[in-house]
This record gives structure tokens, sequence and C-alpha cells, in this order.
């Protein structure tokens, strides 16, 4: 299990897929946490959900990246793929505006894993926790979309 905090709102997986510790994740950036503690997915899913309600305070005009502000006033980063801002929004179709209110469990954005397969990109969807002083237990598990990661705050 992930505690973050320690009210009872529950964190879902933002996708299908498997989960795996930050420190695997092949980029330094994610796997040496210089964003922030987290967790990563393989994805099996091509949907990215809302993983607890909030504010969408940061939609990346590439929508390869979405940043929330929780309603608990956490910060989440949700960064589909590994060097994926290369391809200019191709292969993502954003389903969600900045600014916009959402609810835990509503779509974000709609990502095309076979076209990045194609095109020699890792899809793991790293989720991070910026300006956070969190640790986030290590786990290996396969999840599905809007399933409890086990995190509560």
């Amino acid at each position: 299990m992930f505690n973050l905090f320690k009210k009872k709102e529950v964190f879902t997986a933002p996708v299908a897929g498997m989960i795996i510790p930050l420190e695997e994740v092949k980029d330094p950036v994610f796997s040496q946490k210089m964003m922030g503690d987290g967790f990563a997915v393989v994805p099996s899913g091509q949907t990215v959900y809302a993983p607890m309600s909030g504010i969408i305070s940061v939609c990346f005009p590439t929508h390869h990246a979405i940043g929330m502000k929780m309603d608990n006033g956490a910060e989440v980063l949700i960064h589909i793929g590994i060097d994926t801002v290369k391809l200019g929004g191709e292969g993502f179709k954003a389903l969600v505006e900045q600014g916009q209110t959402i609810k835990q469990g509503v779509p974000l954005v709609h990502v095309d894993l076979n076209l990045l397969k194609t095109k020699g990109y890792d899809t793991t969807v790293m989720v991070v926790f910026p300006n956070q002083d969190i640790k986030v237990e290590k786990i290996t598990r396969t999840i599905k979309e809007n399933e409890s990661v086990g995190i509560k705050f």
C-alpha cells in the first residue's frame, strides 16, 4: 500500500496495466525522482483517467502530460510515455481542458499506444507527486483503470 496522507480519499489508477516502481522507468528524470516520488504503469489501456477529483492545472499542448491539483490540495503529474513530447501531439487526444474541474474517473486523454510503439516510443505512464514530501512504496502488480492504487489521502 502507498500511504501518503491520513485522510480517506482513494487515489485510483489512471490507466490499466502493470504498476511498476518509479525507479524502473527508463528515464532518469523520473527514475531518480527529480520531479517527485510516484509510480509508473506499463499501460494496456489507451485511455488515461483522473485518479482523483480536482482541477486540470496543466494540459500540455502536445497532450502527452496532464497536471492536476486535487480537491485535497495535492498535485499530481501524469506523463504519458518517454520523450513523447517529440511527437508534437500525434497519437494523443486530450479530452479535458486546462482549468476544467473534473471528477475522479473522468477520461483525460486517449492515447494511440500502437502508434507510439510503431514509432519506437516507450509507452510507460509516470504518475508523480511534485512538491509533496512523500515516499511511495515500491510495488509491482496488474491494475485496472479506476482501481484503487492503495494511496489514501
